[in-house]
């Protein structure tokens, strides 16, 4: 599970464009703290160390303990804008953490042991991945890092459904069926493509032939010119 982290902020009093172009100009970025039955809270966070937490990666299921205004508020990010053209954080909006509430998240999946799938390893088949990220209903403290499948025993095939997938909290939004992953055979693409690969170096290879047999000759033909 994701640990809780801190997150130091600033509560803010003014809030519009123009205060938010003020906080960026500070190196902060402008965020709002919803829910749970409360007001809003307007609060600005360190731009660096925003941007850190977001390209880490997790930023949307990680729980933070924000301090801002003297107050310690538990919440979760549930979306962010970054600038289109730098990729620098603009704003993010977080949802209070309230006990026996729950959140619904994207948790990424990770596939294991593809050396020990058959058709993978021994017949050269591909693992097609239909669904990188699975949405979950679940509590904030029990967010897991990521869903793990396990492909051992994987043959050309195999389809991988949600219901065949062992979440480890929560429940998945999604339905039973929903195609998570197969595994494929070769694509005759490859063949194909590896064939004209091989009929390529063996033009280039009868042409080098050739080439060399011109120059052996000319160069006897001018050997004999010497000698007369």
């Amino acid at each position: 599970m994701s640990a809780i982290k801190p997150l130091e902020a600033v509560a803010r009093d003014r809030v519009g464009k123009g205060a938010a172009r003020a906080v960026r100009r500070q190196g902060q970025i402008p965020a709002v703290i919803y829910g749970g039955g409360q007001a809003p809270q307007a609060i600005a966070i360190d731009l660096i160390r925003t941007r850190t937490l977001i390209y880490a990666g997790g930023f949307k299921t990680t729980v933070f303990e924000i301090a801002a205004g003297g107050k310690k508020i538990r919440a979760i990010p549930r979306d962010f804008q970054l600038d289109p053209v730098t990729g620098v954080p603009l704003h993010v909006d977080f949802l209070r953490v309230v006990s026996g509430q729950t959140v619904t998240v994207e948790v990424p999946v990770h596939f294991l042991h593809e050396e020990a799938a058959p058709g993978i390893k021994k017949n050269g088949g591909t693992l097609n991945i239909a669904k990188h990220t699975l949405e979950l209903d679940v509590a904030p403290d029990q967010i897991p890092d990521a869903i793990e499948i396990d492909l051992t025993g994987r043959q050309i095939g195999d389809v991988i459904h949600a219901s065949d997938v062992k979440f480890p909290a929560g429940t998945y939004t999604g339905a039973a069926e929903d195609v998570v992953a197969n595994i494929v055979p070769p694509t005759v693409l490859g063949a194909e493509v590896e064939a004209e690969e091989a009929a390529i170096a063996e033009a280039q290879s009868a042409e080098a032939a050739e080439e060399k047999a011109e120059t052996e000759g000319e160069a006897a033909d001018e050997a004999k010119s010497d000698e007369a």
